[in-house]
């Protein structure tokens, strides 16, 4: 479906050259919950730093947020919304979106299709019990899908943002997507949590981050692509990160040709205007070791 040819731009709206939205996963102790869900720990330092996104990261991120009028899209577990329900409702009525990001965090290569299933149902009734309505949209955690999860959220009519096959909108197998990006998600930058074996890397600096950011959004201004921010609670929400959003917003802000909209209105302008450009089926090729040019001992 690709060729040499530069693709046309992408038809943002009201004359806008690129779109930016700022999302926020709201994981707070749910990954804790989902690896430590055969055998609880009698331990404390993992889980208080989880604790500390709810506690004071989420509202410091949603002040932040409410100083430059921008409103941001929240993907929060089923597991977090139950386990703190005034956060769905209250950010509801403060004009954000919600949207679904698993019940427990749980991996999608650890649960099965009925699983998954099962766990998107409960996370639905919990979202519409809590606000009064069915959500708009899914993000995985950890940004995985399936055949079986594509087909699911077609199904019940979400959109999705868990890939990044395009760095615009696109579909897959009719399912819009609105795309994520790594290099521009805080946790592969500053997550550290301390313990054996448990991290790869030490925190990067503000700076640093702020710079590359920085490049990704006038990256994306001349391209004319989607610049997907995603931050969590817990990581985010400590001061020193939170002034440096403060500054990327501060730049998003003053470019007029900006679209800054929440995924979910991103995923409704696709339909809209663009729901023919870019449509992709999930399909997985075969291994190498069932390909016919194999030759292989």
């Amino acid at each position: 479906m690709s060729s040499l040819k530069v693709a046309e731009a992408y038809p943002w709206p009201e004359g806008k050259k690129s779109a930016f939205c700022f999302s926020v996963d709201v994981d707070a102790h749910s990954p804790w919950m989902w690896n430590n869900r055969e055998n609880t720990p009698e331990l404390l330092s993992h889980l208080e730093q989880r604790h500390y996104g709810p506690r004071v990261g989420l509202p410091r991120l949603v002040r932040m947020l409410e100083s430059f009028d921008v409103k941001g899209s929240f993907f929060v577990p089923g597991a977090v919304a139950e386990a703190h329900p005034w956060m769905l409702p209250e950010l509801v009525d403060a004009g954000h979106e919600v949207g679904l990001h698993g019940y427990f965090h749980e991996l999608v290569q650890q649960v099965s299709d009925d699983e998954f299933s099962q766990v998107l149902g409960a996370s639905i009734e919990l979202f519409e019990k809590q606000t009064g309505k069915k959500p708009a949209g899914f993000r995985s955690p950890a940004w995985e899908m399936t055949p079986h999860m594509v087909a699911e959220i077609k199904r019940l009519g979400f959109y999705d943002s868990s890939l990044m096959g395009f760095d615009t909108p696109y579909s897959v197998n009719g399912v819009t997507e609105v795309p994520v990006n790594w290099s521009t998600d805080d946790a592969i930058f500053f997550k550290f949590l301390g313990g054996p074996g448990m991290d790869s890397w030490p925190p990067v600096g503000t700076d640093a981050v702020l710079s590359a950011w920085q490049e990704e959004l006038a990256a994306s201004q001349r391209y004319g692509t989607l610049f997907m921010l995603t931050v969590h609670d817990w990581i985010s929400g400590r001061g020193a990160r939170t002034a440096m959003l403060e500054k990327l917003l501060g730049s998003v802000m003053t470019s007029r040709d900006t679209w800054v909209a929440t995924v979910g209105e991103v995923a409704a302008h696709h339909e809209a205007t663009a729901s023919g450009l870019n449509n992709v089926m999930p399909e997985v090729p075969e291994t190498l070791f069932n390909h016919p040019a194999w030759k292989g001992a």
